[in-house]
């Protein structure tokens, strides 16, 4: 992973989709803006009481799906990054750290929807249409 897969992923504004699935396999995608890479390995985002939170409970992978408009198909751009839940804090430090740190980003009503900051691992990344090229000539 690199410094550049940093950038592209925590620019502002963005939102993408969070694709997880259940222990069954039945797929959920959300979106959500509030996904950020703390270092080249992580993903740290908060989660509300939703379907999302549920499936990573009973299955920790997931792909976000980050994707920018161009002036033709073959100008837009976007990454695919999958991960993994290495941690699901609903209580404690963790999660007091992560809701403070949004606070100061998106105000204190927001960060009241959050009920657990997940970490994640990257595992894999690749470009949003994969025609056998590295996901760093896409974006």
């Amino acid at each position: 992973m690199s410094a550049k897969l940093m950038e592209y992923f925590n620019k502002a504004p963005r939102i993408g989709t969070l694709s997880t699935a259940d222990k069954a396999g039945k797929v959920d995608s959300g979106v959500f803006g509030s996904p950020r890479m703390t270092d080249e390995k992580t993903v740290v985002m908060g989660l509300g009481k939703n379907r999302s939170l549920a499936n990573l409970q009973q299955n920790p992978h997931a792909v976000y799906l980050i994707m920018e408009p161009g002036a033709t198909l073959k100008d837009w751009k976007g990454i695919r990054v999958y991960l993994k839940a290495q941690n699901i804090a609903t209580s404690g430090p963790v999660l007091d750290a992560f809701k403070a740190q949004m606070a100061k980003v998106t105000g204190v009503e927001a960060t009241k929807m959050i009920h657990a900051a997940v970490s994640f691992l990257v595992t894999e990344v690749r470009p949003l249409i994969d025609m056998g090229q590295g996901w760093e000539k896409s974006v």
